[in-house]
């Protein structure tokens, strides 16, 4: 049995591929992990995602405690018996969601007390509680729990809840591995924990927060705090040196993140591991990714199209159906659409990392990301 293993296969530039084994399966990188919120990558069967590329996708803890429960989910199996996913699940720890979509919360060094998005019933979760969550769904790679605070807080604001993050890190950690006397032994020696680097865009904070998660001790390390509205150009900025202050022999995972664009620039600085609803969320709204941009499928161009989304694409949607009737079945409001939108988003996305792992194992990933550059900036998807 293999808890965790990463192998780093290639270089170019900072630039890595390489392979995270664990029990349940290989986990190539970079990759990228489709969001399953509520256990279930939406508008897509387990099977189909699996058939697009992906070696591991995200539950999300926030959700899921809220409803059915992990206690629920615990005695139904386990997350990957109830949703029917054999292979790695990352959950994340519930911190973004708690303090982005819960209302009236108040936060301590003890955690976050909340009221439900739900129904406005009340909660708290501490780092104890969200490993616990994370344990009864049986997650694979468990994230330590962590505050968020926007960028343009004021540094002694950001300094407060990169320190408390570090705090709740050691507890986070030591929760996981059992010292909380809720029982995680068990599920810590067959699977993975990360810690969450936090300092907005101040790189003395990201360096603090750097070293503290090191001191700490984790299987792999995640940059958080970005993609929540600063900008590309200073969120490429910020991953110019946050990702070389975390270790080079674990996995640096680029949380909510996001459009292809940022992908391959985050990829060529260093990153190992994305997540985003994007590929999903934009299927339901019908917007497609294409090599040549982004297309909304609603546009009355596309009624009598009878090419496919895009002709560089060997997904199964694009090899049977038109523009013009994935245009018809959006406009129709048929959740057929839907469907086969996110099928082909998902299975575009994954296509990518494969061709950012072949430049990589190439050494042609410059060339690779240039070229794409150019051709997903033309305009010519609309």
């Amino acid at each position: 049995m293999t808890r965790f293993a990463f192998t780093i296969a290639a270089t170019d530039g900072r630039a890595r591929t390489g392979e995270i084994a664990m029990e349940r399966g290989v986990v190539r990188t970079p990759a990228f992990m489709p969001v399953g919120t509520a256990a279930t990558v939406k508008a897509m069967k387990p099977a189909d995602v699996r058939a697009a590329g992906a070696d591991i996708i995200l539950g999300n803890t926030y959700h899921l405690m809220l409803r059915p429960g992990a206690e629920r989910v615990a005695r139904l199996g386990g997350l990957h018996a109830f949703m029917g996913w054999d292979r790695p699940i990352l959950t994340d720890s519930g911190g973004y969601q708690v303090m982005s979509l819960s209302e009236l919360t108040k936060r301590s060094e003890e955690g976050v007390a909340f009221r439900s998005h739900l129904d406005g019933s009340r909660h708290l979760i501490t780092p104890e509680r969200s490993i616990e969550i994370q344990r009864l769904l049986g997650s694979n790679i468990t994230m330590a729990f962590d505050e968020l605070v926007p960028t343009t807080s004021p540094r002694e604001v950001q300094a407060a809840a990169m320190e408390r993050s570090m705090r709740w890190a050691k507890r986070s950690r030591d929760a996981f591995d059992g010292r909380d006397g809720r029982g995680g032994e068990a599920h810590a020696a067959r699977n993975a924990i990360f810690g969450i680097q936090q300092g907005a865009l101040d790189e003395g904070l990201r360096s603090a927060s750097a070293d503290a998660l090191v001191d700490i001790g984790f299987d792999g390390y995640a940059i958080g705090g970005l993609a929540v509205g600063e900008g590309q150009d200073a969120m490429f900025a910020c991953l110019d040196y946050a990702p070389a202050q975390l270790p080079a022999d674990r996995p640096r995972y680029l949380m909510g993140v996001g459009k292809p664009d940022d992908i391959v620039g985050a990829v060529e600085r260093g990153v190992d591991m994305f997540d985003c609803v994007l590929p999903t969320r934009s299927g339901r709204t019908g917007q497609a990714f294409t090599r040549a941009g982004p297309i909304n499928i609603r546009n009355a161009r596309f009624a009598e199209d009878q090419g496919p989304l895009d002709p560089a694409c060997a997904c199964p949607v694009c090899a049977t159906w038109s523009r013009a009737y994935l245009h018809h079945l959006v406009r129709a409001g048929e959740m057929l659409g839907a469907m086969l939108m996110t099928e082909h988003n998902i299975f575009f996305y994954q296509a990518l990392m494969a061709d950012l792992r072949a430049a990589i194992s190439a050494g042609t990933l410059s060339a690779f990301a240039d070229d794409f550059r150019a051709r997903y900036g033309d305009g010519k998807g609309e």
